[in-house]
C-alpha cells in the first residue's frame, strides 16, 4: 500500500473503511488495524491488506454488511486461504471468493458448534478430478482448524475446494451468465411468493441465498448437478423443515418445466436448506440451525 490511507469508519478491530489522498474509499483488512483508532487517523501500511477498491462495488458492500454480523476472524481466514490458493494453483480467482468464503467459513463453524455434520459425497470426485484444488483445501482446512481451535472434518476440504473451482477466472469455468441470471431471478421470485417474504437485493439473507443459486445455476447449466446423495439430507429436510422443502420442490418443478431437468434429491435438499436459512433468519433474526450438510454453494 504505497499511498497514505485515512480512516473514515472503524468496523471492528480488524476491519476499517479508509480513503486515500484522491478520496477513493476502500476496505482495509489487518489484525488490530482498527483497535484504538478513530476516524481521521492515518493507517499504518505495515498492518494492512487492501481488499476492494472502490468500496461501492457490490461485493465490497456485501462484505461490509456481513462483517457487521460476524467476527472479522472469518474474513482474515478467507483472505489467508485465498493466498494459499493463489500460490498453490497459480490461477486468477474471482474477487467474489472473499465474500463467499468468509460466509462459508462462518457457517461451517456454526454448524460444527451445533454438532451438525453430513458427509460430503463428492469427496472422491474432488480428489480425482480437481486434485490441485483439493490439496489446497486440505492445507486450508488445517489452517482453519488451527486458527479457530476446531476439529472440522476432512469433508470441509472438499467444500473449500468446491469454492476454489467455482472461483476460477478462466474460460474453462465460463457458462451462460445471461441464462443463469434469468434462472436466479425466477427462483428468487418463487421463493418470495411462496414464503411471503420480500427479498431485497440489499438484504444480507437475500445475498446469501443468491450466492447459493449462482452455484446451483452453474451446476445446472454445465451438467454437473449433485447426484450422489442417499436421500439423507432430503429426508431430514422433509421431517424437520417441510415448509422449506415444499418450496424447494416448487423450484424443482420450475427447473423441470423450463430446462426439462429433474433435480436430484441432493440438489432439492440443499435448496431446502438455504430456504430454511431465509425462514430462520426472518423468524429469529439470527443464524438458522439447519440439519447440516456441506455448503454446496
Amino acid at each position: 500500500m504505497s499511498e497514505p490511507q485515512r480512516i473514515t469508519k472503524v468496523l471492528n478491530s480488524s476491519v476499517v473503511l479508509a480513503t486515500d489522498e484522491n478520496g477513493r474509499e476502500c476496505i482495509l483488512l489487518g489484525r488490530g488495524i482498527g483497535y484504538g483508532h478513530k476516524p481521521g487517523e492515518t493507517v499504518d501500511a505495515g498492518v494492512v491488506d487492501r481488499v476492494f477498491l472502490p468500496v461501492d462495488d457490490p461485493d465490497s458492500r456485501a462484505l461490509v454488511d456481513l462483517l457487521d454480523t460476524i467476527p472479522a476472524t472469518y474474513a482474515l481466514l478467507a483472505r489467508d486461504v485465498i493466498a494459499l490458493a493463489r500460490t498453490g494453483l497459480k490461477v486468477d480467482l474471482h474477487p467474489h471468493l472473499l465474500l463467499v468464503l468468509t460466509d462459508h467459513l462462518h457457517f461451517a463453524a456454526e454448524r460444527h458448534a451445533q454438532g451438525m455434520r453430513v458427509v460430503n459425497r463428492l469427496s472422491w470426485e474432488m480428489r480425482t478430478y480437481y486434485p490441485d484444488e483439493y490439496a489446497v483445501g486440505l492445507d486450508a482446512l488445517q489452517l482453519v482448524n488451527e486458527r479457530l481451535t476446531l476439529d472440522l472434518p476432512e469433508d470441509e476440504a472438499t467444500n473449500i475446494a468446491f469454492h476454489l473451482v467455482n472461483a476460477r477466472n478462466d474460460s474453462a469455468s465460463a457458462f451462460d451468465a445471461l441464462r443463469a441470471a434469468t434462472l436466479i431471478s425466477e427462483m428468487v421470485a418463487i421463493v418470495s411468493y411462496r414464503t411471503g417474504r420480500t427479498l431485497a437485493p440489499q438484504d444480507q439473507d437475500h445475498r446469501r441465498f443468491v450466492v447459493h443459486l449462482q452455484f446451483f445455476a452453474d451446476r445446472l447449466l454445465t451438467g454437473r448437478l449433485l447426484d450422489r446423495d442417499d436421500g439423507f439430507l432430503y429426508e431430514q429436510m422433509r421431517t424437520k423443515y417441510p415448509q422449506a422443502l415444499e418450496t424447494a420442490l416448487l423450484l424443482g418443478e420450475h427447473v423441470r418445466s423450463r430446462y426439462d431437468v429433474d433435480l436430484p434429491s441432493e440438489e432439492l435438499g440443499y435448496l431446502g436448506l438455504h430456504v430454511q436459512r431465509l425462514l430462520s433468519a426472518e423468524s429469529t433474526d439470527a443464524e438458522p440451525r439447519p440439519p447440516g450438510g456441506p455448503n454446496a454453494d
